[in-house]
């Protein structure tokens, strides 16, 4: 299997938006921002930026034709902010130049007055004010009350997650060219085509149909280009009109960290409730999700955090509350896992506490709990095809768990200063865009009278591979040879209405799109096949490797003569067809229901060694069992599986999104944010695929491999947890992410730290 994009970026062949060739005299487009956290406009200035040489234009609110509104889900957020701006980095002005140094430097000359309004930093403090995006969302199954009155051992406690930078290679971009007749042409960097068509028609007050946008491929974007791609594809769409001229807008890395958004920092309540042998009886959670200062996909973020309150844990009796809170940061937005590993994180910090309240090790109450076909979710989704427990035993017998536990106790033993952990951390995640409706998605193939192969579909290439799995399910489909297809551009005209390409669905609503659109031109095929050979009917034709084939026999007949012969009898070699998930459903008002066309399990082994002086660490080894069905692209699924683990583990241990007092980003450069580098990855990754799982319910019985590996990395927390109570044995920890080296200090260094702590908290 091939992946040929991985060919063309190692030749350095592969065309990104910036790579392309703009149009002549294409000008160039920068931002400017508000430098303060909430205020009101009282003046803006910009004759000073208009007189910098090269300088065509600055736009403001007043030159919007249309709705000056990019909000998604809520109408709560403006393109350029009118009369008040609401975070730091939001966009007041935008310059257009010659070239992007005048543009720049125009833009710092743009200044503002703003008189300053209270401002709001952390969720909690959002909710006691009563600065919510919307009311609270509440999942319920049996009766909590009732089952906490059952319950042996109740422990209570508080988890607090951070935030995570996308930090995608290719900051947000975009370029759009005028056409005729009043159209535009959009080349963007975006998940979701459809979205910025949609925003782009409302902002200049056009029909969706005069605006196309194409997508050649991303350059990453982990969800930071789902719906945060928008504002600078309308931007510089709002500049073209403006100027009937070609512009240009790339953010800097630095202005792309200061004026996006990141993974939602969460900020949590739980109470689980057990019996003595570890069974729990009853659980119940307050999320407090930051969303920052407008909605963007928060809502939609926050009921997928409820959706995973459990994990893949059974509980019969389970109230989880979730609110999303309004505060002056830029808006947060969806990033890899989409709420569902901030809810995983709180349940399994749950468990942690209980089994060290009960002088037990969580394994055993994680082991306890596992869900099985039949149980039902909170949301009322009944578990089939559910294999969790069967990814669990095997990772514990296949990479033998008591030995490594054994192992681990015996190097505590030896040792003063450096200690190990070890935590097992089972995964549970929903695979459907839980907005029911967003979950179709079409497909338009050609085969050319040369027997080569065009493919066109909603799906965006980012680097997770999802060209080459559909170019395998179509190229098995049409049993044609692997070099005549050819995957297109994403593009609005030839592909309407998108859903976007995140909810790990790319493959699997496009691929089955892609297969159905295959599947009509085979049968076609068949049937010319079928006369040319003189059969009676075509049931017994296939094709295989462009030689038809009556039954088992091959035949003379060639992939290029039926194609041939197939338009020369003016058979039709395109089609365009169209898939919805089947059977899912959801009851927002009644919050149950089957929002999931199935569920992706896995099981990983996570062992850490902790230098309890310095309070450094190392991963020593990941080892997984993941279900993937029946793989599309082995290789292609297994990098997936490691890149999400790499992003997992750091959003749990080294990346810390931090702003100060006044609300500005203070972690705005690759200089003061950190990411894992080779030097954090983990020593020793295994990753077995569980065999003979076919998924009925994914493409050639496949599943969706994107956002469920990143939850891999929350185990990563827990062995660090482990190894720092084997250093402090009989103490307790709070429990914090990330587990960054500085708090791996504090934690080892409590006396030391104890001034340092309080005064942290007082901040």
């Amino acid at each position: 299997m091939k992946n040929y994009d991985s060919s063309q970026h190692v030749q350095g062949t592969s065309l990104f938006l910036d790579d392309m060739t703009p149009p002549e005299g294409t000008l160039v487009a920068f931002v400017a921002y508000s430098k303060v956290a909430h205020g009101k406009i009282e003046g803006l200035y910009t004759a000073a930026a208009l007189g910098v040489k090269g300088v065509k234009a600055v736009l403001t609110a007043k030159d919007i034709p249309g709705e000056n509104q990019i909000g998604g889900i809520l109408k709560d957020e403006e393109l350029l902010a009118h009369d008040k701006v609401d975070f730091i980095g939001q966009p007041v002005a935008l310059v257009i130049a010659e070239n992007k140094l005048q543009a720049a430097k125009a833009a710092r000359l743009i200044t503002m007055d703003i008189s300053p309004l209270p401002a709001v930093f952390t969720p909690r403090e959002a909710y006691a004010l009563g600065s919510l995006i919307m009311p609270p969302k509440i999942f319920s199954l049996g009766d909590i009350v009732e089952g906490f009155t059952t319950a042996d051992v109740i422990v209570e406690g508080v988890v607090e997650s951070g935030g995570q930078e996308h930090l995608y290679l290719e900051t947000q971009c975009a370029m759009a060219v005028p056409s005729e007749g009043g159209s535009l042409k959009i080349f963007s960097s975006t998940q979701g085509p459809t979205v910025v068509q949609r925003v782009v028609a409302g902002v200049l007050g056009m029909p969706m149909h005069k605006i196309e946008v194409d997508v050649t491929r991303l350059g990453g974007g982990f969800g930071g280009k789902e719906d945060q791609a928008s504002a600078w594809a309308a931007l510089a769409a709002l500049a073209a009109w403006k100027l009937k001229k070609s512009v240009k807008l790339v953010l800097p890395r630095q202005e792309d960290m200061r004026m996006t958004g990141k993974r939602h920092p969460y900020s949590s309540d739980f109470k689980i409730g057990l019996k003595i042998d570890g069974t729990i009886v009853a659980f119940e959670a307050t999320y407090y999700q930051n969303a920052g200062a407008s909605a963007d996909l928060s809502p939609a973020i926050l009921e997928r955090t409820l959706f995973h309150a459990t994990n893949g844990y059974y509980i019969p009796n389970v109230k989880a509350t979730a609110v999303s809170c309004k505060t002056n940061l830029p808006p947060n937005t969806a990033f890899r896992g989409f709420g569902g590993p901030q809810g995983i994180f709180v349940i399994e910090a749950a468990i942690y506490k209980a089994a060290e309240e009960m002088g037990i090790d969580p394994l055993l109450i994680q082991e306890k709990n596992l869900m099985k076909d039949g149980d039902e979710f909170p949301y009322g989704q009944i578990a089939e095809y559910f294999n969790l427990r069967k990814t669990f035993e095997r990772a514990c017998e296949l990479y033998n768990l008591p030995e490594i536990k054994s192992k681990v106790k015996q190097f505590n033993r030896g040792q003063i200063l450096r200690k190990k952990g070890v935590a097992v951390m089972p995964v549970c995640f929903g695979i459907s865009f839980t907005t029911t409706f967003l979950n179709q998605a079409s497909s338009l193939i050609h085969v050319y009278t040369d027997g080569s192969v065009s493919v066109n579909t909603a799906a965006i290439e980012m680097g997770q591979g999802v060209n080459a799995k559909i170019h395998n399910i179509v190229q098995k489909v049409l049993g044609c040879h692997p070099e005549r297809i050819r995957i297109d551009t994403t593009n609005t005209s030839r592909i309407a209405n998108t859903s976007a390409t995140a909810a790990s669905k790319g493959a699997d609503l496009n691929g089955f799109a892609a297969k159905h659109a295959a599947e009509a031109i085979y049968e076609r095929l068949k049937k010319v096949a079928a006369g040319l050979l003189g059969l009676a009917e075509e049931k017994n034709v296939t094709i295989k490797s462009e030689i038809v084939y009556n039954a088992d026999s091959p035949t003379t007949l060639t992939w290029t003569e039926l194609i041939s012969k197939a338009y020369m009898q003016r058979v039709s070699l395109s089609a365009h067809a169209h898939h919805a998930t089947p059977l899912i459903h959801y009851d927002k008002v009644a919050a149950k229901g089957r929002p999931f066309a199935y569920h992706v399990t896995g099981t990983a082994i996570v062992e850490t060694t902790v230098d309890c002086l310095r309070g450094t660490y190392k991963i020593d080894s990941v080892k997984i069992v993941h279900d993937i069905g029946e793989s599309l692209h082995h290789m292609v699924d297994l990098g997936q599986v490691e890149g999400a683990l790499a992003q997992g583990i750091g959003w749990m241990t080294v990346e810390e999104v931090i702003y100060n007092n006044q609300g500005r980003l203070i972690t705005d450069a690759l200089s003061t944010y950190k990411v894992p580098d080779i030097h954090a990855a983990a020593q020793d990754v295994q990753i077995e695929f569980l065999e003979n799982a076919p998924n009925p319910y994914g493409p050639l019985k496949s599943k969706a491999v994107g956002e469920p590996p990143l939850m891999y990395g929350i185990g990563a927390y827990f062995s660090i947890m482990n190894a720092i109570k084997a250093f402090r044995p009989g103490e307790t920890f709070p429990i914090t992410a990330p587990m960054s080296p500085e708090r791996v200090l504090r934690y080892v260094c409590r006396e030391e730290f104890a001034e340092m702590e309080q005064k942290e908290l007082q901040l």
